[in-house]
């Protein structure tokens, strides 16, 4: 289209807009919705030829711009099929936004009024610290006192009391976290969604979506110290939903009526199951979970925080750390409303900021991110020196209003964001499991089932030195049922050779298992626990076991793009296929398995969403 009339087209758009707004507007505009006056069925129709008008906005502002579109941080090296090539960092393309549906086929309204390609973005500049600015400290909501409390509800009463369409807004804010959970933004120079979920970039993309969330906050109250509160779930003393979240304006209606305090959290929860182990039981699961995604099953970067997702459709990779997998997604599933059909809002990601809630929670993430970098000596230096990761960028709105494009690079020491965390007792380093049964006994056990021969795989193949695949059917397998394999580890052999002599015992690799090809049938909620030479009986057994390797949490993303749906998107097909790597090197070592040809590894499905699963099949790799 030439410029002059994209130009024309432009201001007749944004003249209906602002005559759309002014009819809409009313005593609900701040909450976003749009049935809130007399006029229900205007506003509604209104409201959707507005969606789509800010789409063909976004549409024509895109064909204004030269490249690189708003929201790259430079310039990209393209190859012939138009795509990325490997080596360009990742940046969402802003200049449109694509409209969502829900899983209920009910309009999702993440996208921002205007396309925010349209905006002056500037690089962000670390804040300073001063006596103006002191470093905020980051407290355990359940020691916060009145007056923090007072502050904290003043604040998010009045970013809900703003405007619809102000950035500062608390539907707006909730919105950041929809935009990127549903596909709303394509990559820049590419067709594949921009997605935070699920790789590398989950930590960094969080980190700073609470970073600028907590400055508006402080803003919109005059304190430039303020900080959130963060959920401490993991200590027994704060295991318990944070009782100011529970009144006043922190206060959200749909969440689990049953999970309501006094009840203690469940880090491994298997949804929708009403049992619950008793609380000092409870608190014993959770330390001994927390031991297993934080120290055992993740001594390298990529099993904490997750697959290398780079740029363009040939750089797709669905995997989550460990963390990520649970509790992050355990405990959105636990608060969520089980009234929801999703759960929402906690137990959604396209609604899960909307209850103050996730911000504590998300708090605590973050927490930990910086405790695991210092178990593992990383706090000074970052945890990838990959300029992919490094320069990937997201764009926030700032207290000032002003559209900022921050790098991961930006997101790795809180202390030059301005913040720390109020130290709390690691409890669960003292947590190490045991086997449930000793290995010895296991031993007799696992040997009568190898002279059975029951494995239930229909191949195997050495795929290469560091990666033995156990594959099942060229379909997958269901996982109505528990699977047990035989799976081969790799030969020690071919792995000194590659190695050398001097790292022959492998000492700076991690076994890991991967299970791989994991679908989830319509994006629904689904999970498994993983165990290794698992003897004792697979319902009770759980993270106290040390033959516990992990577990899968999906939690739905419960919106799906209406527009120009990529592969994917929840409503583009097959769902993507997910792998999941578990770190598994000192769980072999206390169930002196250490020496073993091959281990057996169970797929346990949990909460009744088996039937829902596939997986394509198991290996064996090490992960330097």
């Amino acid at each position: 289209m030439q410029r002059p009339l994209c130009v024309a087209v432009l201001v007749l758009l944004l003249v209906f807009l602002l005559g759309a707004n002014w009819i809409r507007s009313g005593p609900d505009a701040s909450t976003g919705d749009i049935t809130g006056d007399n006029r229900p069925v205007l506003r509604q129709t209104l409201a959707w030829i507005e969606h789509y008008t800010v789409l063909l906005l976004g549409v024509l502002v895109g064909s204004l711009e030269q490249p690189p579109t708003h929201g790259s941080g430079g310039p990209r090296t393209r190859g012939t099929d138009g795509e990325p090539r490997h080596g360009s960092p990742l940046a969402a393309n802003l200049s449109i936004c694509y409209p969502s549906l829900s899983d209920g086929d009910r309009p999702v309204y993440c996208c921002p009024p205007r396309p925010d390609g349209a905006q002056t973005v500037v690089d962000f500049e670390y804040p300073a610290n001063t006596d103006s600015f002191p470093l905020r400290i980051r407290r355990p909501a359940h020691l916060v006192d009145d007056v923090y409390i007072a502050k904290y509800e003043r604040a998010v009463a009045i970013m809900k009391s703003l405007p619809s369409d102000h950035p500062h807004n608390f539907f707006r804010q909730a919105n950041n976290h929809c935009l990127y959970c549903t596909g709303s933004y394509n990559q820049v120079n590419s067709t594949a969604l921009f997605k935070i979920h699920r790789s590398w970039l989950f930590f960094p993309w969080h980190r700073a979506f609470l970073y600028f969330h907590e400055r508006i906050l402080g803003r919109l109250i005059g304190d430039n110290a303020f900080a959130l509160s963060y959920w401490n779930w993991d200590a027994p003393e704060g295991m318990v939903m944070p009782g100011l979240y529970t009144t006043g304006a922190l206060n959200h209606t749909e969440r689990d009526e049953s999970h309501l305090p006094p009840q203690i959290s469940d880090l491994n929860y298997e949804c929708c199951v009403p049992v619950q182990e008793p609380a000092e039981e409870q608190v014993a699961t959770n330390l001994a979970f927390m031991y297993h995604q934080m120290v055992s099953g993740a001594k390298k970067p990529e099993l904490f925080l997750g697959c290398k997702l780079r740029s363009g459709t040939a750089g797709a990779c669905d995997g989550p750390g460990t963390v990520e997998s649970a509790p992050h997604n355990t405990v959105h599933t636990w608060v969520g409303s089980e009234r929801n059909p999703e759960r929402e809002d906690m137990g959604a990601f396209y609604s899960a900021a909307r209850d103050p809630l996730f911000f504590a929670h998300h708090a605590n993430i973050d927490r930990l991110w910086q405790v695991w970098k210092e178990l593992m000596g990383l706090q000074d230096q970052p945890d990838f020196d990959d300029p992919d990761w490094l320069e990937t960028s997201f764009t926030f709105y700032d207290e000032n209003l002003q559209l900022v494009r921050i790098k991961v690079r930006d997101c790795l020491d809180p202390t030059k964001l301005g913040y720390t965390y109020e130290e709390t007792a690691l409890r669960w380093l003292d947590a190490r499991p045991k086997p449930a049964v000793p290995p010895e006994v296991a031993r007799g056990i696992l040997m009568k089932r190898n002279d059975g021969d029951t494995s239930r795989l229909t191949r195997t193949h050495v795929e290469s030195v560091y990666a033995t695949l156990e594959a099942f059917d060229p379909a997958g397998r269901a996982l109505d049922a528990t699977i047990t394999a035989k799976v081969r580890r790799p030969d020690r052999s071919l792995l000194q050779q590659t190695l050398g002599e001097g790292r022959a015992d492998g000492s700076e690799e991690e076994e890991v298992l991967v299970v791989y090809g994991i679908q989830v049938e319509g994006d629904k909620y689904a999970k498994f626990d993983v165990f290794v030479n698992l003897v004792a009986n697979e319902e009770t057994a759980g993270p106290r076991s040390r033959e516990f390797a992990g577990t899968f949490v999906n939690v739905p993303r419960g919106a799906r793009r209406t527009e120009a749906k990529q592969e994917g998107d929840a409503g583009a097909g097959a769902p993507p296929k997910v792998t999941l790597k578990l770190g598994i090197s000192e769980l072999l070592q206390d169930l002196e398995a250490g020496e073993d040809d091959s281990v057996w590894v169970s797929l346990v499905p949990r909460g009744g969403s088996g039937a829902r699963i596939t997986v394509d099949g198991i290996r064996i790799e090490y992960m330097r």
